[in-house]
């Protein structure tokens, strides 16, 4: 039987939310054909061994009954990874790299595509080389923003028109984001955002409706049906994401024309492949309410798994049943790492 190491926690920002996904990826591991090796790293990166209950992982209470790990270990206590970490040091190709050195067979996109997709800035000049349409931005650094606030705002405002997003370009879920309107939200948001990168991305505000789809594969890339967002915010924030329940509606799938979400599905393909994304991802749209355009927004590559997430819906539309789809990113794992070292 092989032991799929699920690992979870991590020092950035979505610690939490990937405690609430590995326990949903977790209870849905088939454990007649898999055991699952429950690793847990804390906020201030250390690695533990935990074998209790998976209630104990989504309330946070796993670490005072876990026990230290070496990372050394691993290869001896898994054959495979499957890393459920969320935002810097899980999902931007780190551990990726921990994995690809210690010859373990892991689950996901590999330590390109991971990195690329995770820095939004970076990833966004990617879509335009590939001639996929994405919004107006402008990338900017935490240091020229502490240096000069008022000539970083300048050059924003003569390349952008208000609304604006601004977001930490190495951040996912939302965190450190803000919509702002005028001079004053964009430099509270410039402050906030330098708080989580260096790297800072602003875009220009898109009168849209927030779809997404999943992709799964390596050569052979499916997409899901495509899913959109109702939020009952001024955008898809942190808390409707994993909080705001009652106040924020799903449709999958999304009302659209059918051209328009084959559109979707198709862009969602091309760029999964010129980023070099293999496994499994999450590909983000928006599209303009008044014309109809497509403009392609980020690409996650370890989305939600969580009772809120629209990856493991968006499958189970088109009948991938959640167990399935996580022995199929398995499956995907073994065949890129096979692929690999059997040249």
């Amino acid at each position: 039987m092989k032991k799929i190491g699920v690992f979870f926690g991590g020092k950035s920002g979505e610690h939490e939310i990937s405690l609430m996904s590995a326990t949903a990826v977790i209870n849905a591991i088939d454990k007649r054909k898999y055991k699952v090796v429950q690793i847990g790293i804390t906020r201030d990166g250390q690695w533990r061994h935990f074998e209790g209950s998976t209630d104990h992982i989504e309330d946070g209470t796993w670490e005072a009954e876990s026990t230290p790990l070496n990372i050394g270990e691993l290869p001896q206590i898994i054959d495979f990874a499957l890393p459920v970490l969320h935002g810097p040091f899980g999902e931007d190709g780190t551990i990726q790299g921990l994995f690809e050195m210690m010859d373990i067979p892991y689950g996901g996109c590999g330590v390109l595509a991971s990195s690329a997709c995770m820095d939004k800035a970076t990833a966004k000049k990617l879509f335009e080389e590939a001639g996929i349409p994405t919004s107006n931005f402008h990338l900017v650094y935490s240091e020229d923003v502490e240096e000069d606030i008022e000539s970083v705002a300048d050059e924003i405002e003569n390349d952008l028109s208000y609304v604006m997003y601004v977001k930490p370009s190495n951040m996912g879920s939302s965190v450190g984001i803000s919509k702002v309107r005028d001079r004053d939200e964009l430099k509270k948001a410039l402050i906030l955002a330098s708080k989580y990168d260096r790297r800072i991305l602003v875009e220009e505000g898109v009168n849209c409706r927030e779809v997404e789809t999943g992709v799964i594969g390596n050569k052979n890339i499916e997409a899901a049906c495509v899913g959109e967002i109702l939020a009952s915010k001024d955008f898809y924030d942190y808390d409707a994401k994993y909080t705001d329940d009652a106040g924020t509606r799903i449709n999958i799938p999304a009302d659209l024309p059918k051209y328009t979400s084959e559109k979707i599905r198709e862009y969602a393909k091309r760029a999964y492949s010129a980023l070099d994304c293999s496994g499994f991802a999450r590909v983000d749209f928006f599209v303009e309410k008044e014309t109809g355009e497509v403009y392609i927004n980020e690409i996650n590559t370890i989305p939600g798994f969580t009772k809120y997430s629209m990856f493991p819906l968006m499958w189970a539309e088109v009948g991938v049943s959640f167990s399935e789809l996580i022995e199929r990113i398995i499956d995907y794992g073994y065949e890129r790492y096979n692929a690999k070292n059997n040249r």
